[in-house]
């Protein structure tokens, strides 16, 4: 497995935690405060470690497309 390929198994797992916590708090079968901040907390967890994971991968996106511009104008000035 390449780290392309690991990485987006990462954000895989990151959004099925996520919906999973999610399904939970809408089913209601939360009895207490303590459960519920705890779910919330790993939901906001995961969504920020995809943001972070997101970023990195644009960064990484924007570095590497050096090149791959094509001009279609004919103009060799730009």
């Amino acid at each position: 497995m390449d780290d392309i390929s690991t990485i987006y198994g990462i954000q895989k797992l990151l959004k099925d935690g996520i919906q999973r916590g999610t399904d939970t708090l809408l089913s209601g079968n939360i009895d207490s405060l303590e459960k519920y901040q705890y779910i919330l907390g790993q939901i906001r967890a995961y969504e920020y470690t995809l943001q972070e994971i997101s970023n990195l991968l644009k960064t990484k996106e924007q570095k590497t497309n050096d090149g791959t511009i094509i001009n279609l104008s004919g103009d060799t000035n730009t």
